[in-house]
């Protein structure tokens, strides 16, 4: 029968209710799945099957080892293109259904029949357990005499309508099990968009005649994306050469991923099984082009072990993200995968990649955290070329909003050090039914659009075009001086006494000598507290040894001190003119402005007095961040925006960026919010004053209504 992708996975669906007591609704897709693949690999073989059963029956009865690879050149399509898989066991579909008594064991036989390739996907399957099952139950014989009535050859149901079949199925399935929203499948929508972003600018390369391309998917699930860019591929270019491989850690999705891949004949391609960021099945290969969604907001825990035991992460020697969302580590993955790229070498191509993201890779984490420094790895290495902000609601399992980013090591001559953001939020079409959370959808006209936007690489309302720089900021603390008033009152000595009892006679004497009264200065007061103490008769024990008399003296301004902004600064330390000098490297990059050496000093911290530089101690209170943009100078910055408001000011200089040594720390985020805001002014008064009488005469009215 030919269907379309809603009838068909509607169809299969209704088979599923046939498995409703021996299994629960999450539990479908261990039959489903499978079987449809199964019947899919059956309605495949069968323009070859008596050719191979034949020849199956000579070679065994030559006793011929290791048949496989003839049998498997010998199975076609029916274009005569051998399949690379075969099966010669004597049943089918049909045949099966024809002994209800021993569907079981001949369904068994049948899978053994098979190729060892397919026979390997059947085993992450683990199809043989459900077989049991599923007789034990009486079901069996149902479900598969349901299958054998659906042709899912490719000529009548299309590898594009299959991969939607397999995406609904198994979001079917993810939400009668109440998924997270980190388990999805991207929207055929979406992975067009990505598709073209990917290859559009390469449309005259990919065009020629002989053309190889290969393809990663690292998180590859039943392989739609492959498909969706090998589709690009042929229908601009017939003679192409597409080689595709993939990874997922499901073993179902693999399995579907490895089936379709060999329906479709890829020799070449590969897809594996494991685990994307610690098991590199793919070593010595790089891809031209890559593209993944990796899964949302999902942690890396279990990785981590491994990973910590590397000198870097795919060549990347960073910091990491934190452990409760490792998304950019596939993108890190992707990047050492690029080919090596020179303009003019052929040896030497590059590679580009399209990877979905949630909005958190855009801006979690502050300036020196993991996500940071990777954002701030790509773009100050000029590979990352555009982002495109799509609509809500667009994933099956989850209706956050998601990015696509696009990222190369060849970029064109014009998008040299530029980035372009893209807004797509609006461009949705509503969905006449929701498919989970999915409720929109792009149409072609916006994915046109959207498309001829990047291409163009021009500013508009949805459309920005930066230099790369203006992604970044240096992170720079700013701090103010401790202001500490002293005075001793009957509590604060309660409060000392009662930790340092032995220091009575001591506390006695500071109080004959300064008094109650309050004193702003602790600077002069503190020289007059260590003065009395040193005068201390014999008999009156002073400040201990070592950590204890350290941990007193502690103790003692904590005590007897509060904050007072009337109070003088407190100094920490002294320094003498020239041990101290301003270096540029503490400004790394910038033009700083024509400023007094006294006023560049004080704004480091440094304040002069007669003979020295004093350093005073920072107020923990008061302590304060600002986020310069990289394009901006700090000196002239803090005079401009912090001085006038705070003159005791200062830059904490002893923070200093890792990697260039400059003051502060280098951050880098994207925040598509604030680039496309658009401010709508409020209404007049008037007019929401009219609306308000107006509502407030609707409910009187109603009120009389029920009073009179």
């Amino acid at each position: 029968m030919s269907a379309s992708f809603q009838q068909l996975a509607n169809f299969i669906w209704s088979v599923a209710d046939l498995l409703r007591g021996p299994y629960r609704p999450p539990q479908y897709e261990r039959v489903m799945l499978p079987l449809t693949v199964l019947r899919r690999f059956d309605a495949v073989l069968a323009p070859s099957k008596e050719a191979v059963l034949k020849r199956y029956a000579e070679l065994s009865s030559k006793g011929i080892p290791n048949i496989d690879v003839i049998l498997n050149n010998l199975a076609k399509d029916e274009d005569g293109t051998p399949l690379g898989f075969h099966n010669h066991s004597q049943l089918d579909f049909y045949k099966l259904k024809g002994d209800p008594d021993n569907i079981g064991r001949h369904l068994a036989d049948y899978i053994n029949g098979f190729s060892e390739n397919i026979r390997k996907i059947f085993e992450r399957f683990e199809f043989d357990k459900e077989i049991e099952k599923l007789e034990e139950s009486n079901r069996l014989y149902q479900v598969v005499a349901q299958f054998a009535e659906i042709d899912l050859h490719p000529k009548r149901v299309d590898n594009i309508t299959m991969g939607l079949v397999f995406e609904d199925l198994i979001r079917r399935f993810n939400e009668a099990a109440n998924e997270t929203a980190g388990d999805h499948f991207t929207p055929r929508e979406v992975i067009q968009l990505m598709v073209n972003l990917l290859l559009e600018p390469d449309t005259r390369v990919l065009t020629r005649a002989g053309v190889i391309v290969t393809i990663c998917d690292p998180a590859c699930g039943t392989g739609g994306m492959l498909a969706e860019a090998q589709n690009w591929i042929r229908a601009h270019n017939e003679q192409a050469t597409v080689k595709v491989f993939g990874q997922d850690y499901n073993p179902r999705s693999y399995a579907v991923a490895a089936s379709d891949l060999l329906i479709k004949g890829h020799k070449d391609g590969q897809v594996v099984l494991g685990n994307t960021l610690t098991d590199d099945p793919f070593p010595d290969h790089r891809f031209d082009y890559l593209l993944a969604n990796p899964p949302f907001g999902v942690d890396w825990k279990a990785e981590k072990k491994v990973i910590d035991r590397w000198p870097n992460f795919r060549g990347y020697s960073g910091k990491l993200p934190r452990i409760n969302d490792g998304a950019l580590l596939f993108l890190l993955y992707m990047m050492s995968k690029f080919q090596d790229y020179k303009a003019g070498d052929r040896d030497k191509p590059g590679s580009r990649t399209a990877i979905v993201f949630n909005g958190s890779p855009l801006f979690t984490g502050g300036a020196g955290s993991g996500e940071s420094e990777i954002r701030r790895w790509i773009i100050e290495r000029d590979q990352l070329e555009a982002i495109v902000a799509l609509p809500e609601q667009m994933f099956y399992n989850t209706g956050i909003g998601t990015f696509i980013w696009v990222v190369t090591n060849r970029k064109s001559p014009h998008r040299k050090g530029k980035i372009q953001l893209i807004d797509a939020r609006e461009r949705y079409t509503p969905m006449k039914r929701s498919l989970g959370d999915k409720r929109r959808y792009l149409d072609q006209a916006a994915l046109d659009g959207v498309t001829r936007e990047h291409g163009a690489m021009e500013n508009s309302e949805t459309s920005r075009v930066f230099d790369n720089t203006d992604f970044g900021y240096r992170r720079v603390t700013v701090l103010r001086p401790l202001r500490l008033r002293f005075q001793i009152t009957e509590e604060a000595r309660e409060r000392f006494l009662n930790t340092c009892p032995e220091l009575f006679d001591a506390l006695q004497a500071v109080q004959d000598e300064l008094d109650s009264e309050p004193l702003l200065d602790w600077n002069q007061t503190w020289g007059a507290v260590q003065q009395v103490f040193k005068n201390l008769p014999g008999d009156i024990e002073g400040w201990a040894k070592g950590a204890k008399g350290s941990a007193q003296k502690k103790i003692f301004r904590d005590c007897f001190t509060t904050t007072d902004p009337e109070a003088a600064p407190v100094i920490a330390k002294r320094h003498k003119k020239g041990d101290v000098p301003v270096s540029s490297e503490w400004f790394p990059q910038q033009t700083l402005p024509a400023v007094e050496s006294s006023e560049l000093y004080a704004l480091l911290g440094l304040y002069a007095d007669v003979k020295a530089l004093v350093e005073y101690e920072p107020d923990p209170a008061l302590k304060d961040v600002e986020n310069i943009p990289l394009k901006e100078d700090i000196v002239s910055y803090v005079l401009r925006e912090v001085r006038p408001y705070v003159t005791d000011a200062w830059i904490d200089r002893e923070m200093r960026d890792e990697q260039d040594g400059g003051i502060g720390k280098v951050g880098y985020e994207i925040n598509f919010n604030r680039v496309f805001f658009q401010y709508q002014p409020p209404r007049p008064l008037h007019e929401i004053d009219a609306e308000l009488a107006d509502v407030e005469k609707r409910i009187l009215d109603l009120l009389r209504e029920v009073t009179e």
